[in-house]
């Protein structure tokens, strides 16, 4: 492909992601199924510049006063300081040429951009922001806008993470230990390959953020119990939740989305993990449980590093949607949670209306319950140093913590 060919290519992407819902990853896995001719280094350029516009949409639709994809890869290629106007020729493959409109924005850029601009978030959510972060605000969101590492989570029923650590070494990949999960391991954000080592074909390991790892951790599931994985999804919790039992006792994995639950069973016989049975409908099982774990759907706002472009897919009323949704999975798990049994409710969110505001709304509802102490829950788990952000909740960032944006409660009643 041409250089022209391939900023061409970028701007037919965004396109199409303005009107599909599916993750940016797979759509753009799928345009250049149907573009064979596309080369391995095209396909990475393309990627490259259709993720930079996620991560700077704000910004670059200000420079150019204008949302549409075209203009949003023109700003992205005057933040490189390339020469517009030699791209924008209209031969071949390449994009057309330049209107009245988009030449005299190159020549007129905007005033002072507003807070949510330097930011790079929706404007909508400064206040959400504010709440959480306060004057560090502006430094958790440009944290958002770093490449996020590879994290995976060592399965203890095959390995040690010593050893995979080692493996992984022998095979060729930057591996290195977490800072704070004791079965974590870290590689480069730009890590290809894991899929075909041998660790993984083996059931050493699972891609998993650590600090959805240190959730689990603070859930303190054991062998020979019952455990409900309220809203499963493809099972990454689950799985843990089972190695934690050391494969003794009962897990269920429940969803309403019976697709991703079936791809719970080829995961599970590749870690070596039989005691997890699948429940799909709209309510989970009615019996009790000695744990339940929700990682509850949530706006993923603490996942912008990897998924950029669902920051521009939320609104205000899906924010509505979403804590309407918890409230009730929340009501569920309280219903389904036996004697003293610990209610673990996580979000991959950074945004407090998801998170706390929603565990002080349970609370008012259901007063037979109390919050545990998140530190205390980590001192029953392990004697290794806390991250920063755990304190009555696990409140984890990529500027303080170095993980994706993560909240978790501990629940039990009183």
């Amino acid at each position: 492909m041409t250089p022209a060919a391939r900023i061409q290519a970028a701007i037919d992407i965004l396109e199409g992601l303005s009107a599909s819902r599916l993750p940016a990853d797979r759509f753009i896995r799928e345009f250049f199924r149907a573009r064979r001719y596309a080369g391995s280094k095209d396909r990475a350029a393309v990627a490259e510049r259709v993720y930079d516009v996620f991560r700077h949409r704000a910004s670059y639709a200000w420079r150019m006063n204008s949302e549409t994809p075209r203009a949003l890869v023109i700003a992205s290629l005057l933040c490189e300081g390339t020469e517009v106007p030699s791209l924008f020729t209209g031969d071949g493959y390449g994009p057309a040429l330049l209107n009245d409109s988009e030449l005299a924005a190159l020549v007129a850029p905007p005033g002072e951009p507003a807070k949510h601009i330097k930011g790079e978030y929706p404007q909508f959510l400064q206040g959400e922001l504010a709440r959480a972060f306060g004057e560090h605000a502006s430094l958790e969101m440009g944290a958002m806008l770093e490449r996020a590492p590879v994290d995976l989570r060592v399965n203890t029923l095959k390995a040690e993470r010593d050893e995979v650590i080692a493996a992984l070494q022998t095979e060729g990949f930057d591996a290195q230990p977490t800072r704070y999960s004791p079965i974590g391991i870290r590689l480069p954000f730009a890590t290809r390959g894991l899929e075909q080592s041998k660790s993984f074909l083996s059931g050493a390991f699972e891609f998993q953020d650590e600090a959805a790892q240190i959730a689990v951790l603070l859930a303190g599931a054991k062998p020979s119990t019952k455990v409900l994985d309220l809203a499963a999804g493809a099972g990454g919790k689950a799985l843990a939740l089972a190695a934690a039992m050391r494969n003794i006792g009962e897990l269920t994995a429940h969803d309403i989305d019976e697709g991703r639950l079936r791809q719970i069973a080829p995961r599970a016989h590749r870690a070596g993990i039989s005691i997890i049975q699948t429940h799909t409908g709209p309510r989970p099982p009615g019996r009790p449980y000695d744990l339940v774990f929700l990682d509850a759907p949530c706006s993923g706002s603490g996942t912008w590093r990897r998924q950029p472009e669902n920051k521009w897919r939320l609104t205000p009323e899906r924010l509505d949607e979403l804590n309407a949704l918890q409230d009730m999975l929340l009501d569920q798990a309280a219903a389904r949670a036996a004697g003293k049994a610990r209610v673990v409710y996580a979000t991959c969110s950074i945004l407090p209306r998801e998170n706390e505001d929603r565990i002080a709304a349970f609370l008012e509802r259901h007063p037979t319950f109390k919050l545990l102490p998140a530190s205390e829950s980590w001192s029953e788990s392990t004697d290794r140093r806390p991250p920063l952000g755990l304190g009555d909740y696990l409140r984890v960032t990529p500027l303080v913590d170095e993980m994706d944006g993560f909240f978790t409660a501990v629940l039990a009643r009183a």
